[in-house]
Order: C-alpha cells, then sequence, then structure tokens
C-alpha cells in the first residue's frame, strides 16, 4: 500500500448522502485504490443540533450499497482515530491552547448579540462586516474583568493584516485571497465545539491526509485552513477543488429535479454499478468513448488530469439509460436479489420465498427485466405473473377485444394449447402458427388478442414465453376469463 496517498471523505450527518457528496467520496476512493494509497471515512458530527446518528447509518448504508469500502473509520477502526469529531474534541482544544501559547491566537469575550450589531454597523457605512479585532490585545486584568461578567470566550486565530494567502489548487491553479478580508475566526467556540476550519485542519494533518479532493464550494474555506495549517506548523496537503453538478438548467441542482440522494435512487430501483458508473462521469472523462465501465475498469483508468473544470450537468435520462443497460447486463442472480424488496412491496412475493418461489421469479425477472429501466419497474412489468384479477388496458380493448371473430378465435386457440402433451415455446409456438394457417389469417390476429388475455397488457415479453412461465393451466384459466369478458361487451 501506497501509504503517501491518504485521502478521506468527510460528510456532516445531518441528512442522507447527497449526489454531490456520492460523487466526492468515490474520486476519493477511485484515486486512493488507483494509487495502491488509504482511504478514510470521518464523521464531521460537530453540529450537534443537527447531527443524528440515524443519517450517520444512512451513510455508512449508501456507502456500503454503492460498494466504496474505507480502510479506516467507522466501524473498521484505525491508527489515527477516533474517526468521529465530537470524540476528538479534547485534542481541539489542546490544539486551541497551544496557538494561545504561541500567540498566534486569543481568547475572545464578544457575545453573538455584541458582533452581530457591530456587523450590522459596519455594512450600513459601507464597511466590511468582519471583526474589528477589539479582543487581540486585551490585559490579563482586562480578561479577568469580563470573565467575571460571566462572559465565557471563544478563540479566535490572528490573522495577518495585509498581505495574501495563496491556494494552490490542482484543477483552479493558484487562488490567492487577501488576508485583510478574512478576519481573525473563531477556531474554538465558547461552549468549547471546534469551528469546520479548525477541526477539519487538525484532523486532516493528525490523520497525514496527502490530497484533499473535494467540492469547489469548499475553495472559499481554503485560505482559512491553509492559515491554520501554518499556525499549527503542518505540512499542506494537496489541495483539488472538483467543480459542481448543476441541473440541466445549469441552476443549483435540488430536489425539484428529481432524485438528489443515494438513498432516492436505491429505493427507486437504480443499480449501484450504474449509479457508480454515471457518477464517476460527472465530471471526469474515461480514455476511450465507452461510457459504460466496471468498477475495476474505473479504477484502472481515474487519474486526477482527467477531471475537467467545468460544471458537470446531471441528466437523470442518460443514468436511467445506463441503469436499463446494467439492469439487462448483470448476472441475473444478482438482480433477483436486488428485486425482491420491489415485489415484497407490491405482495407479489412473501416475506421469506420459498425455493419454488424464488425459481419462479426467476424466470419471470429473466423475461422482463430487457423491456424496463429500474428494478421498480421490474416488479410493474411482472405483476400479472403473480395475480389473476387483472383489469384489461383499455386500448388494447378497443383494438384487439372488440374485433369480430374475437371470442372465437381465442376459443380455438385455448383449444389448441388443451390439446398440448408438452407445453414449451416450440409447441405452444407451431399451435398458434396451424390455427392461423387453419384460419386464413395472420398470426397477429390471434397472437395479440391473447397477450391481452393472459397479462391484461398489449406489450411485453413474447407471448410464448409469457404462456410457458405462467404454465398451461394458468393460461387457459385466463384465456376463458377474457372469452366471456369479451362476450359480455355491449
Amino acid at each position: 500500500m501506497n501509504d503517501t496517498v491518504r485521502v478521506r471523505f468527510a460528510p456532516s450527518p445531518t441528512g442522507n448522502l447527497h449526489i454531490g457528496g456520492a460523487r466526492t467520496a468515490l474520486f476519493n476512493w477511485l484515486f486512493a485504490r488507483h494509487n495502491g494509497g488509504s482511504f478514510i471515512l470521518r464523521i464531521d458530527d460537530t453540529d450537534l443540533a443537527r447531527s443524528t446518528e440515524e443519517s450517520t447509518r444512512g451513510i455508512l448504508s449508501a456507502l456500503r450499497w454503492l460498494g466504496i469500502d474505507w480502510d479506516e473509520g467507522p466501524v473498521v477502526g484505525g491508527p489515527y482515530g477516533p474517526y468521529f469529531q465530537s470524540q476528538r474534541l479534547d485534542i481541539y482544544k489542546d490544539m486551541a491552547l497551544k496557538l494561545i501559547d504561541q500567540g498566534v491566537a486569543y481568547y475572545c469575550y464578544c457575545t453573538p448579540e455584541e458582533l452581530a450589531q457591530r456587523r450590522k454597523e459596519a455594512m450600513a457605512s459601507g464597511k466590511a462586516p468582519k471583526y474589528d479585532g477589539r479582543c487581540r490585545e486585551l490585559s490579563l486584568q482586562e480578561r479577568k474583568s469580563k470573565e467575571a461578567e460571566g462572559r465565557k470566550p471563544a478563540i479566535r486565530l490572528r490573522i495577518p493584516d495585509s498581505g495574501e494567502t495563496v491556494v494552490h489548487d490542482l484543477f483552479r491553479g493558484d487562488v490567492a485571497f487577501a488576508n485583510d478580508v478574512l478576519d481573525d475566526f473563531i477556531i474554538l467556540k465558547s461552549n468549547g465545539m471546534p469551528a469546520y476550519n479548525f477541526a477539519c485542519v487538525v484532523d486532516d494533518a493528525l490523520m497525514r491526509i496527502s490530497h484533499i479532493i473535494r467540492a469547489e464550494e469548499h475553495l472559499s474555506n481554503t485560505p482559512r485552513q491553509i492559515l491554520v495549517y501554518q499556525a499549527l506548523g503542518y505540512q499542506l496537503p494537496v489541495f483539488a477543488h472538483v467543480s459542481m453538478i448543476l441541473a440541466p438548467d445549469r441552476s443549483k441542482l435540488s430536489k425539484r429535479h428529481g432524485a438528489t440522494s443515494v438513498e432516492e435512487f436505491r429505493d427507486s430501483g437504480y443499480l449501484p454499478g450504474a449509479l457508480i458508473n454515471y457518477l464517476a462521469l460527472l465530471g471526469w472523462s474515461p480514455e476511450g468513448e465507452e461510457e459504460i465501465l466496471s468498477l475495476p475498469e474505473l479504477v484502472n483508468q481515474f487519474t486526477l488530469d482527467r477531471v475537467g473544470k467545468t460544471a458537470a450537468i446531471y441528466d437523470i435520462k442518460k443514468l436511467t439509460w445506463m441503469n436499463g443497460h446494467y439492469l439487462n447486463e448483470e448476472d441475473l442472480d444478482r438482480i433477483v436479489e436486488l428485486a425482491i424488496p420491489y415485489f415484497q412491496k407490491k405482495n407479489l412475493i412473501s416475506e421469506n420465498p420459498s425455493q419454488e418461489e424464488m425459481d419462479y421469479l426467476r424466470k419471470v425477472v429473466e423475461a422482463v427485466r430487457s423491456r424496463v429501466k429500474t428494478l421498480a419497474e421490474v416488479a410493474d412489468a411482472a405483476e400479472y405473473f403473480f395475480v389473476d384479477d387483472f383489469s384489461y388496458d383499455e386500448k388494447g380493448v378497443r383494438k384487439h377485444f372488440r374485433k369480430e371473430n374475437a371470442a372465437e378465435y381465442l376459443a380455438k386457440a385455448k383449444e389448441k394449447l388443451a390439446a398440448l402433451s408438452d407445453f414449451t415455446l416450440e409447441t405452444t409456438e407451431a399451435a398458434y402458427r396451424d390455427l392461423s394457417e387453419e384460419l386464413g389469417i395472420k398470426a397477429g390476429e390471434i397472437i395479440h388478442p391473447t397477450r391481452l388475455a393472459i397479462s391484461g397488457r398489449t406489450m411485453g415479453p413474447g407471448l410464448f414465453d409469457i404462456m410457458v412461465i405462467l404454465g398451461k393451466e394458468k393460461t387457459l384459466e385466463r384465456m376463458e376469463r377474457a372469452i366471456k369478458y369479451i362476450e359480455n361487451l355491449s
């Protein structure tokens, strides 16, 4: 293992795993695997008001479902734990006090109300609403006086009044930020909780993170983080800020554009391989023209120099097309396994299906999967294989059941099928070909009404495939039901 490459994914457990976060995790994971390095998962849960154990479990579950494993982190442990920020508070406190002792940080006793008022006054006078540094040079006596009032101090980092901090970004080159607009920001809050820009630097440094690959929205945080690195005397990692994922109209991606979390895609019947493949192409280009790439192929090809600088456009149609490809090409037993919950949700199979049920389900899934795009659609498309009291498609009724001789043709087809000793694809098809010749009509004039009779639908797998899966008895029963239905049409 190349331990010079150490990357991390550090989500905040305040909700589901968004596809933007999933892509960040994937890019880090692919980079680590391509280079023989380590992928670390850390949970940044210092926002106690919004962080939940349920969200943490959901994030871990979503990553596992995608096939993204981690070398260090929750559950698996590692040499640089704990891997939950809420369990590292003493570390942040010690580091902040170290900076106090070095004179590069100081105690700030300003209350939130005072800070809000000063920001308001600064904006009213046309000035930047930044901290005015009034606690920078407090004497020991002044500090004691503030504490006597019951004020609990935060700790701020002392920022240079002039000059600039330059972010060397792998994708964007050098990006300079003037120090006089950064202000002395808080690194440890008065309640003892670390600020994001402080905690992530401490953790990334102590966990020996070599490359920080994350969304470009974090670029504005980076100069502050660089200043923390420098104050603590740590070597800077390589920064690489990946362009955003935008909606088709180039607006910010949101719920109104459809599913945006891994959990939603999973519940809607998308396959992990398809979603991984699609996410990899959001901002990264493979070597050739082929876009359908397995996980090993993605690992083999993934390099940061092929990550683009422009925003990636989210295209649900492309993902759905890709999912249909995976649905049809992946191992049938794997698809059956993934499809089970969707059949159970529709009460089509039992909670603990027997081997007989599983054998039947396998035949059904094999028959319908090439015609649908998601696992949910598999269950929808296969429903008539499990229920007998389905309704008939209205357009199909008008087109096929209201035709003259429809009931007669179905009755004759039923007789032909009933006479078969072997009920196979070959024998059922031959029976229909023979009947069409006897009647002097095209085979479709019998095939179409029969499909509607035994499935309630006008489209689907081959008619004779459906018949053989249903079996002779059920096929004949459904044809008899349709004959009576046609005879009762007014």
